[in-house]
């Protein structure tokens, strides 16, 4: 496993605008948000317009009703005028040997099936056999590290012109970093997303392709060319239960299972 800082945007504002900003993308009122977090709306409205400093408990109390990534409650607190609460240890540090450890040992234990761990910005941290298989025949350029996920699957060379369904694929995908923009805004997270987006659809995308025999799937699925077979894959995402540290709160493990018994048989194959 490597590890990759992730590059958050900068804040010069107070905490409240910010702590404003999470309260209404989570659509929540004054009012909610003081009930949830034993205050009163007074109080709230006095810490989003500066004119009441909130204590560093209310600050991770109201950060945690409003659901804020590990990384912005640090960057709540350091408006507030306090110091971050949660660490960002290295992956690699011996601090986290056992998440290392654990995450390898879940991942090689989902063989045959694909399954790789990613940090905040889609980079490879970790991938079974299964993975390595799926990306057979993918250039060398695009396989030297620091490998991204996104970028392996969208780029005209890399696994895209095997996707029958790219156009769905891929629309599914941006919409994902999309959002993940929205929570993290990360300059890298964006710089990511304006590469692949721009990347052009290859003609193998073409609507008109479809399986010989549709099949009624239970989630959209990535239906991918290998060796001459079509597979189809859904995509499972875990994440840490209330993480402490920043890194492990951005770690994200995805494991691509089979989405027809066709494709749950062939898998049996590969690490025969």
């Amino acid at each position: 496993m490597t590890t990759a800082p992730t590059d958050t945007v900068t804040r010069t504002e107070g905490v409240g605008p910010l702590l404003r900003a999470w309260r209404q993308r989570r659509r929540v009122s004054q009012l909610e948000l003081a009930l949830r977090a034993d205050s009163s709306a007074r109080h709230i409205s006095f810490v989003e317009t500066g004119r009441s400093r909130p204590s560093e408990e209310m600050v991770l109390r109201l950060a945690e009703h409003l659901d804020v990534p590990v990384r912005e409650r640090n960057a709540l607190l350091l408006a507030a005028g306090y110091a971050p609460r949660y660490p960002e240890t290295p992956l690699d540090d011996p601090a986290l040997e056992v998440v290392r450890t654990g995450v390898e040992r879940l991942i090689s234990g989902f063989e045959p099936y694909p399954a790789l761990v990613v940090d905040a910005a889609y980079d490879v941290v970790a991938a079974n056999r299964g993975v390595l298989a799926l990306f057979e025949g993918v250039p060398e350029a695009l396989l030297t590290p620091p490998l991204n996920a996104v970028r392996l699957t969208l780029h005209p060379r890399g696994l895209a012109p095997r996707i029958r369904n790219l156009r769905e694929w891929r629309g599914h995908l941006l919409e994902q970093m999309r959002r993940n923009i929205a929570l993290h805004r990360s300059r890298r997270l964006r710089a990511l997303y304006d590469e692949v987006a721009a990347y052009p659809v290859p003609d193998s995308a073409d609507p008109e392709q479809e399986p010989a025999e549709p099949v009624a799937y239970f989630a959209l699925p990535m239906v991918v060319e290998h060796r001459g077979r079509t597979l189809s894959f859904v995509s499972s995402i875990a994440t840490f239960n209330t993480p402490m540290d920043v890194t492990v709160a951005e770690l994200a493990v995805e494991t691509l299972l089979p989405a027809d018994p066709a494709t749950a048989a062939y898998l049996q194959t590969w690490l025969d």
